[in-house]
């Protein structure tokens, strides 16, 4: 019984001093925005300071390695996402295994990739998106916000399953993708959503259907590929994790308090004005998404044969 007992007691008195929450991006975008959010509803709720450490580099595997090589007491936490998923795939020789040594804590948000056209391209639906680039088989550029991002892997998922033939154009940033879009370097682009919503809504790119498996709130009029595409689904991500074997005790109760913030109107208006929609569920639940996520995006990455830059 000594052991269940420690057990309740840590996680009564949790957290006992400040807490990091790392993540593998610079300060100002999605990520860190996300992890501010979250990280002052912690503190304010659980009496510690929760502090956001930025960490970037290694394609977001420094934060992650930071993480999962920290003491498992819940002081040291990793807002992970989608990148973690694709990475576990893309990455040969990493010094850890994401789904083995982390413990899924709570989802926080799911963002939606836009298809975007210029607005000249002769497609405006996803069937006539389809039907040009089977007439013109390497003709058409597709742009990303980088190799190996949730953009890359959503185009060549909808490549793989439309069974159609888009160049890969790889750029730094979605800004830099949007430009070139823009200016008609290349003809479609798979784009974060809160980034391109702007262009969208002034008619400087088009928007064939979001990725996700239903509509955004943000632009409901907007299909999803999936409604001419069955089976097609890819989306951006992210959520607290802790190092393997933090008490569940501990788990829960972030887990607890992660969830009572989504539910608040005024967080939850926060995370949807990111162009999000907020991801509540259990620590299993995000477990599960997870390693279905690493399932799945390493079939993708198999298939298109994608290696790290």
């Amino acid at each position: 019984m000594l052991p269940a007992v420690s057990h309740v007691a840590k996680a009564q008195s949790y957290p006992t001093r400040p807490v990091r929450i790392v993540i593998g991006f610079t300060a100002g975008g999605n990520f860190d925005l996300t992890a501010r959010l979250i990280s002052q509803w912690l503190s304010q709720r659980l009496g510690q300071q929760f502090i956001v450490e930025n960490r970037p580099g290694a394609g977001t595997n420094l934060a992650t390695e930071t993480v999962v090589r920290a003491p498992a007491d819940g002081h040291t936490l990793l807002l992970g996402g989608a990148v973690n998923a694709i990475n576990a795939t893309l990455y040969e020789k990493l010094n850890f295994d994401f789904l083995r040594d982390i413990a899924p804590v709570a989802s926080v948000i799911r963002f939606p990739n836009v298809i975007d056209l210029n607005p000249s391209f002769p497609a405006t639906t996803i069937p006539e998106l389809i039907a040009y680039a089977k007439a013109n088989p390497g003709k058409v550029n597709m742009a990303s916000s980088g190799n190996g991002t949730s953009q890359h892997l959503s185009g060549e998922l909808f490549k793989m399953i439309a069974g159609i033939n888009l160049v890969h154009v790889p750029y730094r940033g979605a800004p830099q993708a949007l430009t070139d879009l823009m200016g008609g370097q290349v003809q479609v682009s798979f784009d974060p959503l809160p980034p391109a919503i702007e262009l969208i809504k002034s008619g400087k790119v088009r928007a064939l259907a979001v990725t996700t498996a239903v509509r955004s709130d943000a632009l409901p009029d907007v299909p999803t590929v999936g409604e001419f595409v069955p089976g097609y689904e890819a989306s951006g991500w992210n959520g607290i994790v802790a190092p393997r074997n933090t008490p569940i005790e501990i788990v829960q109760k972030l887990n607890t308090e992660i969830n009572a913030g989504l539910a608040d109107p005024g967080i939850r208006a926060k995370l949807t004005d990111l162009g999000g929609m907020v991801l509540v569920g259990s620590a299993a639940d995000f477990g599960n998404l997870i390693a279905e996520e690493i399932d799945k995006w390493g079939k993708v990455i198999k298939f298109a044969g994608i290696k790290p830059d």
